[in-house]
């Protein structure tokens, strides 16, 4: 038989055969799933235009008075105020400099970490997936011990000499204008280092989990060429492994910077009351004195579609990169 009958006879079998039908199980798996991942998201739509009833709960309601509040103040057109923005941009500055703080504190020891032995990285691996079981309110605890001014760093700093060193070479003044030291010492609550130090570490064990398949997948003989032609271990990262972990690294920090837009207990503890983010407010707008849940729900969606909005121009980039 020549292949072209042999092709023919292949197309008439696949014409033939009965559409693939899709069960009702699979049917209701589907759709229950997307009940699942749909519901929450359109249930905070719906509550973002409601209305709050002074003195009692919310109503359901058709007002866009909640998103004006979020973008002009509650007084506007009399008053126009930007509280809310200010934190929705402290949202964006602490998630964008921790997202990058742990991305590039994570490679290098992912990238060393698979130029060791499969036993090595096994226990490495182990040892940092574990730390995943530590919750938040651990983590910020730990760091809140640690960055006391009674009992932590500072107290180190200024019983080792250190806070006097700074003062009588002058950088103590320095810190003071950054906000990291007070009259007698060193101190790190309230500041902006210590939230996006904080944030930053709650998030460098999933930097590293992610950037670690792509870079246990890089051509290790394309390393090895370059080094064989002269290349310094600078020259190599720069001209051999950051071309080709360009795109793992956007969207490592693309996940890393929409995980922190909700971070909750480190902001609390560490930012200042004016320096609070928008995750904070919408805490409190639900869960506060006001139980404004149409307010916070409005927040939130601004939140969303923020992140959505970072999302949507990493995938262009991520395109763009790639072509």
């Amino acid at each position: 038989m020549s292949l072209v009958s042999d092709t023919e006879v292949l197309e008439d079998a696949s014409a033939s055969a009965p559409p693939r039908q899709i069960s009702v199980a699979q049917l209701v798996w589907w759709a229950l799933i997307l009940f699942l991942c749909l519901t929450p998201f359109v249930l905070v739509i719906a509550i973002s235009f409601g209305q709050k009833i002074e003195g009692a709960a919310w109503e359901w309601a058709f007002t866009f008075a909640n998103y004006e509040r979020v973008f002009v103040g509650a007084n506007w057109p009399e008053q126009f105020t930007v509280l809310y923005l200010q934190r929705l941009y402290y949202s964006l500055f602490y998630a964008v400099i921790a997202a990058v703080l742990a991305i590039l504190t994570a490679f290098p020891f992912t990238y060393l970490m698979t130029r060791l032995s499969r036993r090595a990285q096994s226990i490495w691996l182990v040892f940092i997936l574990s730390s995943l079981s530590l919750s938040e309110v651990f983590i910020v605890m730990g760091w809140d011990v640690l960055l006391s001014n009674r009992s932590g760093l500072p107290m180190v700093l200024k019983e080792t000499g250190v806070t006097d060193w700074l003062k009588a070479v002058g950088w103590f003044d320095t810190l003071r204008e950054w906000g990291l030291a007070n009259p007698r010492n060193v101190k790190f609550k309230t500041s902006v280092f210590a939230t996006v130090l904080t944030m930053a570490y709650l998030v460098w064990p999933y930097a590293v989990i992610l950037l670690y398949p792509p870079l246990s997948r890089l051509d290790r003989s394309m390393v090895e060429a370059a080094q064989t032609m002269g290349a310094g271990p600078w020259t190599v990262m720069r001209t051999v492994v950051l071309p080709t972990m360009r795109l793992p690294l956007l969207g490592a920090t693309l996940l890393l910077f929409v995980f922190l837009l909700g971070v909750y207990v480190a902001v609390t503890v560490f930012a200042e009351p004016a320096k609070q983010t928008m995750a904070v407010s919408v805490y409190e707008a639900i869960r506060g004195n006001t139980l404004n849940a149409p307010f916070g729900a409005a927040q939130a969606v601004v939140l969303l579609i923020t992140a959505s909005i970072f999302l949507a121009m990493g995938q262009w980039l991520s395109k763009r990169t790639a072509a």
